[in-house]
């Protein structure tokens, strides 16, 4: 296995590390003990990750500090630059992306997830917070503690998760959106950007509003509907 690898001599592996074939690990980079890397995982320089974490299969990790019992699953992307444009007015010019990604412990990462670096700050997934697969979460993203978030969910840049939040599926939040805790979002609901919904509430619809508000207005439009099916029909 060694002659399939590419391990620095500057990096730091603690007692019991395992690295699977094809593992890249660059200088700078400190792992702790017991913590698993599957085959083609990449750690970026200066990375730091935690004890006994489990890094599966052509994960990437760059410019981020990893907790203590960390699972991420295969194909996950982490620390990438964030989507930062500003406009000339003819073209686009790329913002220098300058933070990092801090995973606290407990955290689990699904597979092919996406998580990108802060801009300026750091991007923060709280502590024994699950992250389920195909989710997408933007610069600067604050998750708090024990949150839980389902497939396809979006997460648009400086979005902040209060304590405790669950977001069903392919859940749409723009960007400076803040969820109360214990807030629950039902699948496919959203909001537009700088939204506030205030903490230990279930919402539905795009864009997001009360579940029972929510319903009485699907209520009211199936009604209309079948209101004006008779009128055509009389």
């Amino acid at each position: 296995w060694a002659q399939l690898q590419a391990i620095s001599p500057d990096a730091k592996l603690g007692h019991g590390v395992e690295t699977a074939p094809g593992v890249v690990i660059a200088p700078g980079a400190e792992i702790g003990e017991g913590t698993r890397l599957g085959p083609g995982v990449v750690i970026g320089p200066n990375v730091a990750i935690g004890r006994r974490c489990e890094i599966g299969a052509n994960v990437c990790i760059s410019h981020a500090y990893i907790g203590d019992r960390v699972v991420i699953l295969p194909g996950a992307q982490i620390g990438q630059p964030g989507f930062g444009f500003a406009t000339t007015g003819e073209d686009y010019v790329k913002v220098p992306q300058l933070g990092r990604v801090i995973v606290q412990d407990d955290v689990e990462i699904g597979a092919a997830t996406t998580i990108d670096r802060g801009a300026l700050g750091d991007t923060v997934i709280g502590e024994g917070s699950k992250l389920d697969n195909l989710i997408m979460i933007a610069h600067n993203c604050k998750i708090g503690r024990h949150c839980v978030v389902a497939g396809q969910t979006g997460m648009a840049g400086s979005v902040v998760l209060e304590d405790g939040v669950v977001l069903a599926g392919q859940v749409g939040l723009g960007d400076h959106t803040r969820v109360g805790a214990r807030a629950r979002m039902g699948a496919r609901s959203g909001t537009g950007s700088s939204i506030f919904l205030e903490g230990g509430q279930d919402y539905g619809g795009a864009p997001a509003k009360p579940v029972r508000e929510w319903a009485r207005e699907l209520h009211a439009v199936t009604r209309l509907a079948r209101q004006r099916k008779q009128d055509k029909n009389d």
